[in-house]
């Protein structure tokens, strides 16, 4: 379904031009889609409060599209000048042929973002456990479930036999469905995972991320044409994601979930600081935003895994490293 949602975008998108592109001088107006709202983009959420974006002469307008196809196919049709969301979807675009190739350009988290949280308590966990239970993982195609599918096969544990596998739920509704009595083990994210630890629904008894390594995980990417003729104004914007990847990295989980509180309403702020805090423990969030290629071989050996990997993906073709390079050494 994803990827023919994406070709369906593509088919809209690859003839227009870029909104960035049509200005004649460097615009000061971005428009970000993020694929979800998640304390996963912490940086991101800082980089907007501290007003670091502003100090770079820059304007923002996010929105949250649900969805990796969908927020692909509102880039390519230039609903959206910068996509936050798997690299994943780079791929996928670049393996439907589009002549506009969707470029990497600044990295924001680098390992997995869930967690294995099983409805019983255990003081000692192994992956054997989950043999013969019912494991209610993500949607087919995606990180999460490429992830949680390469993680279990690490521990010899194939997914469409040693257990009973859901994944035809929308992400939107997982972490409901687990609540309400659908099963033993459900791979999650925060602040769903300390949320259900805290109320007793659930327990966190491995991460994802520690267990797949370090992966491009959530990336801004835009459109070839949009870098050409945008340079100025990506590097910019880049800039301003490294002030929010340094500010996470060097302040407290406290100082961090007080200053985005604003776009978690209705979560508490001690469950926000043990998220925070679970993400900075395991390096989830990445210190810097450069994308390097052994980052990219370990998303396509995942992508193989997985059975979504057609034919390599070039490096050198779909990661553009040069803005982030040059925002880490302060250019």
């Amino acid at each position: 379904m994803i990827k023919r949602l994406l070709y369906l975008g593509m088919a809209v998108g690859l003839g227009a031009m870029a909104i960035l592109g049509g200005c004649s001088s460097a615009p000061d107006k971005i428009r970000i889609g993020e694929v979800t709202r998640s304390l996963f983009y912490a940086p991101q959420y800082v980089a907007l409060e501290k007003g670091f974006f502003q100090e770079e002469g820059l304007e923002v307008e996010l929105s949250t599209i649900p969805g990796g196809d969908k927020v692909m196919s509102a880039l390519l049709s230039d609903g959206i000048d910068v996509a936050l969301v798997g690299s994943e979807t780079s791929i996928y675009v670049a393996q439907q042929g589009a002549a506009d190739r969707v470029v990497n350009f600044a990295q924001l988290t680098q390992t997995d973002g869930t967690f294995l949280v099983a409805r019983e308590k255990t003081d000692t966990f192994s992956f054997d456990q989950l043999k013969g239970t019912v494991f209610l993982g993500q949607r087919k195609g995606g990180m999460p479930q490429m992830v949680g599918e390469y993680v279990l096969k690490k521990h010899n544990i194939h997914p469409q036999n040693d257990l009973e596998l859901i994944q035809n739920i929308e992400f939107k509704n997982i972490a409901a469905s687990f609540a309400s009595g659908t099963g033993q083990y459900v791979q999650l994210f925060e602040p769903e995972a300390s949320r259900f630890e805290q109320e007793g629904i659930g327990h966190v008894v491995a991460s994802f991320g520690k267990e797949s390594g370090t992966v491009p995980y959530t990336v801004y990417m835009t459109k070839q044409s949009t870098l050409d003729k945008n340079q100025d104004t990506i590097q910019k914007f880049t800039n301003a994601v490294y002030k929010g990847q340094q500010w996470v990295a060097s302040h407290s989980p406290k100082e961090t979930a007080e200053v985005i509180a604003k776009y978690f309403e209705g979560i508490k702020p001690e469950i926000m600081e043990s998220a925070v805090k679970r993400y900075l423990e395991q390096g989830s969030y990445a210190a810097d935003p450069i994308l390097d290629e052994e980052e990219w071989n370990q998303l396509q050996d995942i992508m193989n895994e997985a059975g979504e990997l057609k034919e390599p993906a070039d490096y050198t073709k779909l990661v553009n490293t040069t803005f982030a390079k040059a925002a880490k050494e302060g250019k």
